[in-house]
């Protein structure tokens, strides 16, 4: 959807997960899907002509290895397999196997996202590792941490964006006195936008179950969660991913798997309130998931489209074709 809102053609799409791709194909009918691991894809030698040398290749692979919220560490380098019931996979490799594919199909320009515990700890070894990917794949390539509520989205979302241009393509100014990462402007400024501009007093109530509900009783306005009523209730820390959302405040980071509740009304966010932080046009089609899992899972297209408007206006205007 971003790239779409920038103008771009989106022509083809690789998935391993059945129910992304179902909502991929209902809502984009790409020409060129493929229901696969990207470890398979890669090595592919039957795709059409229309995927190689494309202007962007995008990639967003799995994060959960490097996420604040997950185990880091702990899980680098083990396989993991997906609640959806995907293959298991190694997560932390990923990011190489989808820089084999660039290497391979030879796009003008490669860009990766990825959270920003990439940047935090020992993962930061990963960054000096898949700057190396990139050179050895023929690219230039720079990074940076974004954060959607300063490119135009109702929602505090932070990504790290990796964007590489090939060698060969490349005519302009770099960041860097090595002459190694190619310029690329992604300062934004956009003005926040506080939840009270997407709120919907008339949205359908999810009301909150007799347990939140007494929780709720024990906050204290300005608490960002309910972690401090849990404790003071049953003398642990827990809901912690409950989080609160006041009216003057930027929506909180849409998760996958938490539930916000608006304060004051004791009731989590609506379809239509997700939709408008994630900014999802309201007439989406899901499929089997539900929106809020969708959404959490997304990079806001508002975002992406920023970022591919830059990428275009700087990178791909001057480069014949």
């Amino acid at each position: 959807m971003g790239y779409k809102l920038a103008g771009f053609d989106v022509i083809g799409c690789n998935e391993i997960d059945p129910k992304m791709m179902d909502a991929y194909i209902a809502n984009h009918n790409p020409r060129f899907p493929y229901l696969e691991s990207i470890q398979t894809f890669k090595d592919r030698d039957d795709l059409p002509p229309e995927l190689y040398g494309l202007d962007i290749l995008d990639g967003s692979p799995p994060c959960s290895a490097f996420s604040e919220a997950g185990s880091r560490e702990k899980c680098w380098g083990k396989k993991k397999k997906f609640r959806e019931g995907q293959a298991e996979q190694v997560l932390d490799t990923l990011f190489f196997d989808f820089i084999d594919l660039a290497k391979k199909r030879q796009p003008k320009v490669v860009i990766a996202e990825n959270v920003r515990g990439l940047l935090q700890g020992n993962a930061v070894k990963y960054v000096d590792r898949i700057l190396t990917a990139f050179d050895e794949a023929g690219y230039l390539v720079d990074f940076k941490l974004l954060n959607s509520s300063e490119l135009g989205v109702p929602q505090i979302r932070r990504r790290v964006f990796f964007y590489a241009i090939r060698k060969d393509l490349y005519t302009g100014d770099f960041a860097d006195l090595f002459r190694m990462r190619p310029l690329l402007n992604l300062s934004f400024n956009e003005p926040p936008i506080p939840f009270s501009e997407i709120h919907d007093k008339d949205a359908e109530r999810d009301t909150l179950n007799d347990h939140f509900t007494m929780l709720m009783k024990e906050l204290r306005e300005g608490e960002a969660d309910l972690r401090n009523p849990t404790k003071r209730v049953e003398g642990k820390e827990n809901n912690f991913g409950n989080k609160i959302q006041y009216m003057d405040n930027v929506c909180y980071s849409i998760l996958a798997s938490d539930k916000d509740i608006i304060y004051g009304e004791n009731r989590n966010k609506s379809k239509s309130e997700f939709e408008k932080a994630g900014s999802y046009p309201s007439d989406y089609d899901y499929t089997s998931s539900r929106p809020s899992y969708l959404i959490g899972m997304s990079v806001p297209p508002v975002m992406t489209a920023q970022v591919a408007t830059r990428v275009y206006e700087q990178w791909l205007k001057g480069i014949k074709s």
